[in-house]
């Protein structure tokens, strides 16, 4: 069965992405080079630049996909019937079992800030994972406290998912940081 252009292309581009990433955890940004990542994904350098700028925009697209992948995760945890407190500790549980891929913690949280800067990351988590927490947090706050104050929590409290996820990746035990985020939400819908 023939591929069309864009199937093709698509593919391609995936392929690339898919081998960045796995250098990129393997090596770290530095030190992985670009023959390799297009050798690792079987295409050519003309496919690589063809696709993407250079390797940091190849760095950052497979940054999106992660933090993409970390927000469907949250999404798929949470529930529709379940009361704002059930559904953002749900959500921070889709969190956790997002970020125990191996190597998504260095991307995102170490890797993603030195490589692409604060502020194109806090722009990239503002679409993704934080956008699901600030909605939550807007439906758990309703009861009288204003917009901004959601919105300040949930970069604070992601800010706290994130260090949790460092803590987790290094050995601190799970179910403590879920239930240290739990007490956080409880204490803000008292």
């Amino acid at each position: 069965m023939r591929r069309s252009n864009k199937e093709r292309t698509d593919a391609m581009r995936q392929a690339l992405i898919d081998a960045a990433r796995s250098l990129f955890i393997q090596r770290g940004y530095a030190e992985t080079a670009t023959p390799d990542i297009v050798a690792l994904a079987g295409v050519t350098r003309g496919a690589l630049y063809h696709h993407f700028e250079d390797k940091r925009a190849l760095f950052r697209a497979v940054i999106e996909r992660e933090a993409a992948d970390v927000a469907a995760a949250i999404e798929a945890g949470t529930s529709p019937v379940m009361n704002p407190r059930e559904a953002i500790v749900a959500g921070s549980r889709g969190y956790f079992d997002a970020m125990s891929k191996p190597g998504r913690a260095r991307l995102l949280l170490l890797d993603g800030p030195a490589v692409l800067g604060a502020d194109t990351m806090r722009a990239i988590d503002t679409e993704t994972a934080e956008a699901s927490l600030k909605d939550g947090l807007h439906v758990l706050l309703s009861g009288g406290r204003n917009g901004a104050l959601a919105d300040m929590l949930a970069v604070l409290l992601s800010a706290a998912f994130d260090r949790a996820a460092l803590a987790i990746e290094t050995g601190a035990d799970r179910h403590q940081c879920e239930e240290a985020i739990a007490a956080l939400i409880d204490g803000l819908a008292a």
